[in-house]
């Protein structure tokens, strides 16, 4: 499988120090196998950086759900937004090597916000989560994991 990861800089050897603790899934090293969501997200870095890269990875995704610890969220749900909630909040468990699911992108991250500020209870948020593509990130949490299975292939510069 080919993931994708945007930023400002080509990244030969991904090192999760480098993450923040409050994104969607916590600290990781994040990646989509959606060209178009990583292109987005490196054009971001365009407007701040001045750079805008795309860098390429292999991951044998067979081999590595043998040996990972992985949580797949196949929509978002209220597992889901539980999870985001959490993360965001710098309280992430640590119980995972890689997880799977949907990204909480400005349009999902307005819902949450009206959550977060009790303007809509967990059912509306969840029902209006629904009518949402949701886009698709792998978070690889393990250094470990990373280093063994997540083999660069190229970078592109937009």
């Amino acid at each position: 499988m080919i993931l994708y990861h945007g930023s400002f800089t080509e990244v030969r050897k991904p090192d999760i120090s480098y993450s923040r603790d409050t994104l969607d899934f916590g600290k990781g090293f994040y990646v989509t196998p959606i060209y178009e969501q990583a292109k987005k997200w490196s054009l971001r870095f365009k407007r701040k950086k001045g750079k805008s890269v795309i860098s390429w990875y292999e991951l044998d995704e067979k081999k590595l759900r043998h040996e990972a610890r992985i949580k797949e969220f196949s929509s978002y749900s209220e597992e889901w937004l539980d999870y985001i909630i959490t993360c965001r909040g710098g309280m992430n468990t640590g119980q995972y090597d890689i997880i799977i699911g949907g990204v909480a992108n400005d349009k999902v991250f307005d819902t949450i916000e009206l959550f977060f500020d009790g303007l809509i209870d967990k059912n509306m948020a969840i029902q209006r989560l629904k009518y949402e593509k949701p886009n698709l990130q792998y978070c690889i949490c393990s250094q470990e994991i990373l280093d063994k299975y997540l083999i660069y292939q190229k970078s592109e510069v937009l």
